[in-house]
């Protein structure tokens, strides 16, 4: 379906009946061409959002239809101020499914395959997505939840999946958790990990240490509770995210403007959910980092994101004129051996950010200097660097919470 005619669908299907937007788009129930939409149509921004389930607690009011019609209940991490609760209706909810099927597909999955996916299912929308969309396309799913890495490790061992599901920081986890136990994570025959939640997956220097260790593709993937999935790794360029063309209307715009990046320029992702009506999305700024690019796509235009997700509006800071992102420092610490877990810390007391790295050291006496000059070669800089034991550090089996902000 072309991105206008699924655009007024969605007008008409949540107008006047969603209060949130009837409010927020006044009388507007259509609109004649794409330019209009970003013309007359504002942002949503995730402020608004929760606001508005403050005002209307629990729930918010962005529901088009009465709250018995909603079946899934789901939030957000919360990472970045209170937990947002998201609702479904069997719908909506089926079109979440979908865009996860799409996902597997472009891994290569097919029914028959078999999937693994050691993490505990909470309230995170990705857990339940990910594997309802893997049993309802005829993949075997194999639940981990409620077991210790080493427990994990044992059944990957014994059911040898074909596809394992999981951020990246976690899959270098169980890889450093099978060598203590002498099982190298490479001879499981594990053919595909579906990495999401961190940016890592499309990192070349993290992609490569996870190939790496268990000698099986990196398959890169973004979403979000209120989005649903929205990327994979492009089959012909692992270096870009492919964007689903026929579940999203996809913008690229300048960070805390409103006006589009040139392809190639870095900007923020704004996305309108075409087809989860009960709890839509419209030009929802995302808090993303991407560089869009051109790629072959079902549709005209269908956008690619090269190098994935970059990062977080508000997890970039400026250094003596520098830009640093989260995955810039990844690339870096994930290029030297013998690294496990890592901390930054950037500390906005003074006149000028410091920032500061605390490092793991797993095994070898991996010199402080190394990788301070490996920074310092990369961003013109110098980054401190200490180093701990191993298990010193937090290690996390979601989204890795490695950016500590102090300010005044």
């Amino acid at each position: 379906m072309m991105p206008l005619s699924a655009i007024n669908d969605l007008f008409e299907a949540i107008l006047p009946a969603n209060a949130f937007y009837a409010v927020k788009l006044g009388g507007l129930r259509g609109v004649e061409s794409l330019e209009e939409f970003r013309t007359r149509v504002p942002f949503t921004t995730k402020d608004e959002l929760a606001a508005d389930h403050e005002a209307h607690s629990p729930y918010g009011s962005n529901l088009t239809y009465p709250l018995e019609h909603y079946t899934r209940f789901h939030q957000t991490s919360g990472t970045r101020g209170n937990p947002l609760v998201w609702l479904d209706d069997p719908a909506g909810w089926n079109w979440v499914l979908k865009s996860w099927q799409w996902v597997w597909s472009q891994a290569g999955a097919a029914p028959g395959d078999s999937g693994f996916f050691p993490f505990s299912f909470g309230p995170f929308i990705g857990f339940w997505s990910a594997f309802e969309a893997a049993t309802e396309m005829g993949i075997r799913a194999i639940p981990g939840g409620g077991l210790s890495s080493e427990n994990r490790l044992r059944m990957i061992e014994c059911h040898r999946p074909k596809f394992i599901a999981c951020t990246p920081t976690y899959a270098l986890h169980l890889a450093n958790v099978g060598k203590e136990m002498s099982l190298p994570v490479g001879g499981f025959g594990v053919e595909a990990l579906v990495v999401c939640g961190e940016p890592g997956g499309s990192i070349p220097e993290v992609r490569t240490r996870i190939e790496g260790e268990w000698n099986a593709r990196v398959v890169d993937h973004h979403g979000m509770t209120e989005t649903g999935p929205v990327t994979v790794t492009d089959p012909e360029n692992p270096e870009v995210l492919r964007i689903s063309p026929n579940a999203y209307y996809a913008e690229v715009v300048e960070v805390g403007r409103g006006s589009h990046v040139a392809p190639g320029e870095v900007g923020e992702l704004v996305l309108t959910t075409l087809g989860r009506y009960g709890s839509p999305l419209v030009r929802y700024r995302t808090g993303d980092l991407v560089r869009p690019v051109t790629v072959e796509g079902e549709l005209p235009g269908t956008l690619g994101f090269h190098g994935g997700i970059i990062g977080r509006t508000d997890d970039m800071v400026v250094v003596r004129g520098v830009n640093l992102y989260p995955s810039a420092i990844d690339a870096v610490v994930r290029a030297v051996d013998g690294i496990g877990e890592y901390m930054v810390e950037v500390d906005e007391r003074g006149a000028l950010p410091e920032v500061s790295l605390t490092i793991e050291v797993l095994e070898g006496e991996l010199a402080e200097s190394e990788l301070e000059a490996r920074l310092r070669a990369v961003f013109s800089m110098r980054i401190p660097v200490k180093t701990v034991g191993s298990g010193e550090l937090p290690s996390h089996e979601v989204k890795a919470k490695r950016w500590k902000v102090i300010r005044q």
